[in-house]
């Protein structure tokens, strides 16, 4: 990773999503390096998300956005003329997607659409870094990882749009984006991210750390479910790395790409859960969850093979999953104590990038503004 700290000196990101967990962290990340960043969403939600408690629009130009307005979507493109996109923006939650299909495919398709399309018109554009999920890979209900070129598929909603995000993705690479030579284009999928900041309903992580503040049980949908969980810095890291790649060579890197944890931090769900509790050091009970959600589709096993990204990219995870769990409590409970969530949040970038053997000092990369 050390020549991150070059590679983004000055560079115009564009990141759509920024407001979300992922798009949060990833930004401020990318200005620490030096680019010059622009995010493209949805206010955030809750006065409680990493974007709002970093000040993150402090060190970023923000422009509220839907993805779905493609006339704005492809305005902002043309004026700010990016030369890296990375798109996040999405209908992310699993539950969400079956109350809400209709949002869901309209969020992850066409709105994905209205980025390539944006993408595709706009010329400044030398690497695209297309983000959909480990969930677009047709259920096999195997114990063995799904590597990319494996069937895409998807039983419910959330599922189904990412795999249909990925074909579309595919049609714009073949139809457009091989004709430009000096573009990279690359879908990538990760894993169950964890860090601090994430405070979205319907996610493990935080309705652990919700559940343990105000002494509740908790709830578990699926405890026997087994998920490849990672730091968010994790396929965050990859990301920027393929990023950079893409930029020098385009043709070798564009394709499909997983960032997933080594095969022995791919947990069930129950064990991660009593890992949160023992490093959160306050006792607490889990029990199944019992609602009519509980009821709905998911896979039992969820694994990724990331063999290509070892091998082409030398890209491999870094904090196992007991550090993983340590750090994402130690963020929260950190920030409850009233830490600078900012301070927090750069200074696990750092020590990541420490673990690459980069020298992520304030001097070798440039703080945030």
């Amino acid at each position: 990773m050390d020549d991150l700290i070059t590679v983004y000196q000055r560079k115009r990101v564009l990141v759509t999503g920024d407001t979300g967990f992922k798009g949060s962290w990833l930004c401020l990340w990318a200005s620490w390096l030096g680019a010059e960043v622009r995010g493209y969403a949805l206010p955030p939600q809750r006065p409680e998300d990493h974007y709002n408690v970093i000040g993150l629009e402090k060190h970023i130009q923000h422009i509220d956005g839907n993805i779905l307005d493609q006339p704005l979507l492809k305005d902002v493109m043309e004026k700010f003329q990016p030369e890296i996109v990375f798109h996040l923006a999405a209908q992310p939650l699993v539950r969400l997607s079956y109350d809400q299909p209709k949002l869901t495919f309209d969020t992850n398709i066409t709105g994905s659409v209205n980025v390539l399309d944006a993408v595709q018109t706009t010329s400044s554009v030398r690497a695209l870094i297309f983000v959909t999920s480990d969930k677009c890979y047709k259920d096999q209900d195997h114990i063995h990882g799904y590597a990319e070129d494996d069937e895409l598929g998807g039983n419910d909603p959330y599922s189904a749009s990412k795999a249909a995000a990925e074909l579309v993705f595919a049609s714009y690479s073949n139809s457009y984006f091989c004709k430009r030579p000096a573009l990279g284009a690359a879908s990538v999928r990760s894993g169950n991210v964890l860090g601090g900041g994430d405070w979205a309903a319907d996610r493990i992580l935080p309705d652990c750390i919700r559940s343990l503040e105000d002494g509740r049980n908790i709830q578990v949908r699926n405890p026997d479910s087994i998920r490849p969980w990672q730091h968010v810095l994790e396929p965050l890291g990859g990301y920027l790395l393929l990023a950079a790649r893409l930029l020098a060579e385009p043709e070798r890197y564009s394709g499909a790409w997983n960032f997933g944890p080594l095969e022995s931090d791919m947990w069930p769900v129950r064990s991660l859960v009593k890992q949160v509790v023992s490093c959160w050091g306050s006792p607490a009970s889990i029990v199944h969850e019992d609602r009519a959600h509980g009821e709905l589709y998911e896979s039992r096993f969820l694994r990724l093979n990331c063999m290509k990204a070892r091998t082409l990219l030398s890209w491999t995870p870094r904090w196992d999953i007991y550090r993983t769990v340590q750090e994402t409590v130690d963020w929260y409970r950190r920030f409850l104590a009233g830490a600078v969530p900012h301070d927090l949040t750069l200074s696990q970038i750092q020590a990541y990038m420490s673990c690459w053997g980069t020298s992520a000092t304030k001097e070798g990369g440039r703080r945030a503004r």
